[in-house]
């Protein structure tokens, strides 16, 4: 396949298919209608013939060239289904397409600074672990990394201690940026503030522009309450001082947060799995 993407990228080739896909021609008459020379259209449609595109004959002193309709339904098909999975309701081109929509809506908003505090964002699971599992989850850096990005990224550093006045920093990466060298998606810092072990935890946290100062400052509570075998986790963000600038990461707290939270929910499960059997 790679052999024909490769051979249906040049237009002088892609020109010939279209005219074969009308009828086979022989070559004299495919260089008249291309307006090319012969030795070069020859060499295009050896090209062609090499990828599985088309096939040809002799027919006398003439060379006769035909397109081949399964390969190409074959392409058309690969290439479907990339469409199909770009556009399922819940993947990541979808995810993609809904934070563009919330970029642009913010930073019309974004007129002056202050523009969005005050706002707030609450998030609620059903987490499969108790309190004090969830308290690990929430709490411990090694736990802590394995859910607190959205869905793609990975966190690249981490600092995070259970005690008022301790520092804090979040710094995430892409995902498949294994090797550190593409630049950092996100970096924030801030502070501990409240910890109450297995029921309550609240910190500040900013996330930082790239030229280092803060967009906004979230104010950060987790409640967690028992139900059951399980745990009611409720988040909630608050902003303040919010600048002009921050609007592209206000736009992405309702997904990304809720992604990071969605992780942990599966985090637990696999836990809770692996601890049964």
């Amino acid at each position: 396949m790679d052999a024909m993407l490769s051979a249906l990228a040049d237009p002088a080739r892609w020109r010939l298919v279209r005219l074969l896909a009308e009828r086979p021609r022989p070559v004299g008459v495919l260089a008249q209608l291309a307006e090319a020379r012969q030795p070069q259209t020859t060499k295009h449609l050896q090209t062609l013939e090499r990828a599985g595109v088309v096939t040809s004959r002799r027919s006398g002193q003439r060379t006769i060239y035909a397109l081949s309709a399964g390969p190409l339904r074959e392409l058309a098909a690969a290439l479907g289904r990339l469409a199909d999975s770009a556009e399922q309701a819940t993947g990541p081109q979808s995810t993609f397409e809904r934070y563009g929509l919330s970029v642009e809506a913010e930073r019309l908003a974004a007129d002056e600074a202050g523009w969005a505090d005050g706002r707030s964002f609450r998030f609620v699971r059903e987490l499969p672990a108790g309190p004090e599992l969830v308290w690990r989850h929430l709490t411990e850096p090694a736990l802590l990394a394995h859910w607190w990005t959205p869905e793609d990224l990975r966190v690249s550093e981490l600092l995070f201690e259970a005690r008022p006045g301790a520092p804090i920093v979040h710094e995430y990466r892409d995902a498949d940026d294994a090797t550190g060298s593409d630049a950092v998606v996100g970096r924030a810092e801030g502070v501990v503030e409240d910890v109450r072990p297995g029921e309550r935890l609240t910190y500040r946290l900013a996330p930082l522009l790239p030229d280092g100062s803060r967009a906004f400052t979230t104010h950060v509570s987790y409640d967690l309450r028992p139900r059951g075998a399980g745990t009611e986790l409720a988040v909630e963000l608050v902003i303040a001082d919010s600048t002009v600038e921050s609007a592209d990461f206000i736009a992405g707290i309702e997904i990304g947060f809720g992604q990071s939270l969605d992780k942990l929910v599966t985090t637990l499960s696999d836990t809770t799995l692996r601890s049964t059997e």
